[in-house]
């Protein structure tokens, strides 16, 4: 298993984890998948377009729309529409490899979505070979 360290400076701030995984996946040089997991209740991962700029501003802002920060939750450490805001993202994803190549599409990027920062963070990974 290899992990990531992160550390966010804003409350709410999307990393882009795609030259890290890139680079891992080629130094494992195999076929695959490898799995994404972030082990923390108030941010998520997700694949989502990375060539502009905008998409993760406003993915961040929707879900500040959508889930404001203090809408009166009883969860006591303020933080309530944090845990809600990584149920909607989730927090795995499984991506194929081929021979040290992540198969991501040509726009696309590996964001880490933080939540309820400034934090520090880790993601793990874990590669699992194919048989081909």
């Amino acid at each position: 298993m290899i992990s990531i360290q992160l550390e966010t400076k804003e409350r709410m701030q999307v990393l882009d984890l795609t030259k890290d995984l890139v680079r891992i996946a080629k130094n494992w040089g195999k076929s695959g998948l490898v799995n994404i997991y972030c082990p923390h209740t108030t941010a998520g991962l997700t694949v989502q377009e990375n060539y502009d700029p905008s998409v993760k501003e406003d993915l961040l802002a929707t879900l500040e729309r959508l889930i404001p920060h203090n809408f009166g939750y009883k969860h006591s450490e303020n933080n309530a529409d944090a845990h809600i805001k990584s149920v909607l993202c989730g927090v795995s994803l499984s991506l194929p490899v081929s021979a040290g190549h992540l198969l991501i599409g040509r726009w696309q990027g590996v964001l880490f979505l933080e939540m309820d920062g400034p934090r520090k963070r880790q993601v793990y990974l874990t590669f699992i070979e194919s048989e081909e």
